[in-house]
């Protein structure tokens, strides 16, 4: 899977944008919605002929220590963990009360935050009472992944993972230069991270992921050409590499970075283009959206065979799974029903302490939903598009229904971003890198620019 940086390209379309883990993203969910609502729409999953396995996701959400770069909602603390764990595992009862227990977890996994931050024991307990309320796969045959950050890792954790189910991992690193990791307030050192994987491997896990930053204050070409020297050696299967988004008016941690350390844009983009050349020369598959992974990886598969998919969780092989989200903040998917659970600790003890899921926000799909989250996941995917796919599920004609798209898609074919045949739209070496400008041309709630104020830039 090619892809070329075109930095002109880049620079005229270098606008905001959703990263469509979802669409409708959630920016575009609404109050109003309750229990009562959420369990019909689980109860009509039930109902049908052949239900869906289920995917759960737990977040949760404490860190001991803060990342000066971090956006994600976190709550640095030393011992808050056993409240939470005790509401968490209220709505585990409430949300496994509600579904058919034939209906199995094909998939799994705990994000944060930092998962392991809360105790072996905790892990242990945590486990059994999903175990208790849902139908795990047996075998080893569910994938079951977790967010690990090496800093939080107890010697015998990576066992105990192991004996309680989890065969996939996913390592924060970000950088391995120390005054990177000074600048950031991560200081991680890669024997940590080198320990931790070793472990990994011998204790029989699956797969390993592991996340980097680029744009992060102090990096250079020369020092993130360490980074990834020392990564390679690590002989990750999955490589996410994220840009890093300083947004200090939105994230107050990130007020404590100095914005003078940041490398400036078109440094930026040189790094980024030499991450693309890296990794590809070592044999890494390009899957989009940030993401590599070794040709034999289930996700490079998935995409030769055309069936990747994206979800809350990124890239993903389990298309067919309703997902379930427990904790603050996470986000399920019943269905045609996107809910999201409140994002205060106080109001979620509150809604499971009295019985009821804590959802509080959502968006129910209508047909043009479900049409367009096709289109957009085929191209963000696969970089194509075949139109007779669409018009066979849709009975639609897509020239017709889609005019006003494929016109505006004219001018980014004149940029060199695509090409448009009579069947079909096929995004070009460089418009991969832009695959996010392309699905915004298909996503109706950014007519008229509404929401475009709630995303970070696309590169």
């Amino acid at each position: 899977m090619q892809v070329i940086l075109d930095k002109a390209l880049i620079a005229r379309y270098g606008q905001t944008g959703p990263r469509y883990t979802s669409y409708p993203c959630a920016v575009n969910f609404h109050d109003g919605f309750n229990d009562s609502h959420y369990k019909h729409a689980v109860q009509h999953t039930n109902e049908e002929l052949i239900p869906s396995p289920l995917s759960l996701y737990f977040h949760l959400p404490f860190c001991s220590r803060v990342c000066y770069y971090c956006a994600c909602n976190k709550i640095i603390t030393r011992n808050r963990a056993s409240p939470y764990l005790a509401s968490l595992y209220k709505e585990i009862a409430l949300q496994g009360a509600l579904f058919d227990r034939d209906r199995f977890v094909d998939q799994l996994h705990w994000g944060g935050g930092t998962p392991t931050f809360i105790s072996n024991e905790q892990m242990r307990e945590l486990m059994a009472v999903i175990r208790k309320h849902f139908t795990l796969r047996g075998n080893d045959t569910g994938e079951y992944s977790i967010e690990i950050d090496p800093r939080e890792v107890r010697d015998d954790t990576i066992d105990v993972l192991r004996d309680i189910g989890f065969n996939r991992i996913s390592i924060g690193v970000q950088d391995f230069d120390p005054d990177v990791q000074k600048a950031v307030n991560r200081l991680q050192t890669f024997e940590q991270t080198e320990q931790v994987i070793r472990a990994a491997r011998e204790a029989g896990f699956h797969s390993v992921n592991i996340d980097l930053i680029y744009g992060l204050p102090k990096q250079t070409i020369k020092s993130f050409s360490r980074t990834l020297e020392l990564l390679s050696g690590l002989d990750p299967d999955r490589i996410a590499v994220y840009n890093y988004a300083h947004l200090p008016d939105l994230f107050e941690t990130q007020r404590q970075i100095e914005e003078e350390e940041l490398p400036v844009a078109d440094v930026k983009l040189d790094i980024l283009q030499h991450i693309i050349n890296y990794l590809t020369a070592n044999q890494y598959v390009y899957i989009g959206m940030d993401h590599f992974a070794k040709p034999d990886d289930e996700l490079a598969r998935a995409q030769d065979r055309g069936d990747l998919h994206r979800n809350f969780q990124g890239y993903t092989t389990h298309a067919d799974c309703d997902i379930v989200g427990m904790g603050v903040t996470a986000i399920s998917r019943i269905g045609d029903c996107y809910a999201q659970n409140t994002c205060t600790l106080e109001k979620y003890e509150q809604m499971v302490n009295s019985g009821r899921i804590p959802v509080v926000r959502r968006i129910e799909l209508d047909d043009d939903d479900r049409l367009r989250r096709d289109v957009i996941t085929s191209l963000i995917c696969h970089f194509l598009l075949r139109f007779a796919d669409i018009e066979d599920n849709y009975n639609i004609d897509f020239a017709d229904y889609f005019h006003d798209e494929l016109v505006t898609l004219g001018a980014l074919e004149k940029d060199g971003l695509l090409t448009l045949d009579s069947d079909a739209i096929n995004v070009t070496p460089k418009g991969r890198l832009l695959i996010r400008n392309i699905c915004m041309v298909f996503d109706k709630y950014l007519q008229g620019g509404m929401n475009s104020n709630r995303f970070y830039r696309v590169i």
